[in-house]
């Protein structure tokens, strides 16, 4: 951004305050129509102005309230009219070469007094106007904390409530054992590797060694001595990995200790719920990952 000026400074809050006369807000806004930064310095104040006006909202103080401050600033008697000394011109004559050279310097010292008036009463509005906005907000925060009553439904404090809060229940202890199978014929040619979450009783078929046989599937079953006949934990999906929540109905002991089989079958799986082809795989579940300590 461009380096400005303490007058820009000056007239950039002015012209956010509202306090510039006509020709110095024409004077803004000309820069503004062609000056990118210092639009930028113009919202840069506003964003600081704007910050305190919005947290004044409006209010109507009482009569009485109006009396208690003009007593307390001393005004409650007759106020005389101030009024302020005229400002006189400064005279230029210029008769000769050396009172031409006294009168260029006089009008210099002149021009720098109005310049420097100009940019004292310029800061001087600022003031102003922010002693006013910080004035606003000491009644509002007065009048909160003295006679909310007379404050408009928005701007009155509200009433705070304690909240007691109470120790969450403790979680139930769950086992997040572990358990992996390794599917094979022999121990040299694994086939699938079978992964389960005890917790969930979710498992994990995935596919290593094994080879997809034209118009048959792979099917999953589970053989345990407490079955009457192994159970079908469906078809072995042709992709990488097969996910399923089939062993949700069986006892966790009965699912870490049975041994898992898969056979071939047409297409789709077994059409009679009972293995119908030959068994190409087996293996039992190992824990790898054990439950947390209670």
């Amino acid at each position: 951004m461009m380096a400005y000026s303490e007058d820009h400074i000056a007239l950039a809050a002015e012209y956010v305050l509202g306090t510039l006369d006509a020709d110095e807000r024409a004077q803004a806004d000309a820069m503004m129509a062609v000056d990118k930064d210092f639009v930028a310095l113009v919202d840069a104040w506003s964003r600081k102005l704007d910050v305190l006006n919005q947290m004044v909202g409006p209010v109507e103080p009482g009569p009485e309230v109006w009396e208690r401050i003009r007593v307390a600033a001393g005004l409650s008697g007759v106020q005389q009219a101030l009024v302020l000394p005229a400002m006189p011109e400064p005279a230029v004559v210029a008769t000769d070469s050396t009172e031409q050279g006294s009168s260029a310097g006089s009008s210099s010292d002149s021009s720098n007094v109005i310049a420097f008036s100009r940019k004292a009463s310029r800061w001087r509005n600022i003031a102003t106007g922010m002693t006013a906005i910080a004035a606003a907000l000491v009644a509002m925060i007065g009048l909160q904390a003295t006679r909310p009553d007379l404050l408009p439904e928005g701007l009155r404090p509200k009433t705070q409530q304690v909240a007691q809060l109470r120790p969450p229940a403790p979680l139930p202890s769950v086992a997040q054992a572990q358990y992996v199978a390794l599917l094979q014929t022999d121990a040299t040619s694994p086939a699938f590797i079978l992964t389960v979450d005890a917790a969930t009783k979710n498992f994990t078929v995935r596919k290593v060694g094994a080879t997809q046989q034209p118009g048959k599937d792979y099917e999953l079953w589970i053989v345990s001595d407490k079955l009457q006949a192994p159970r079908s934990l469906g078809v072995i999906g042709s992709h990488d990995f097969t996910t399923a929540a089939a062993l949700a109905a069986y006892d966790p002991a009965m699912v870490s200790q049975a041994t898992y089989a898969v056979t071939v079958e047409p297409e789709g799986g077994s059409p009679t719920g009972s293995a119908t082809g030959p068994i190409v795989f087996t293996g039992k579940l190992i824990e790898t990952v054990p439950p947390p300590a209670r």
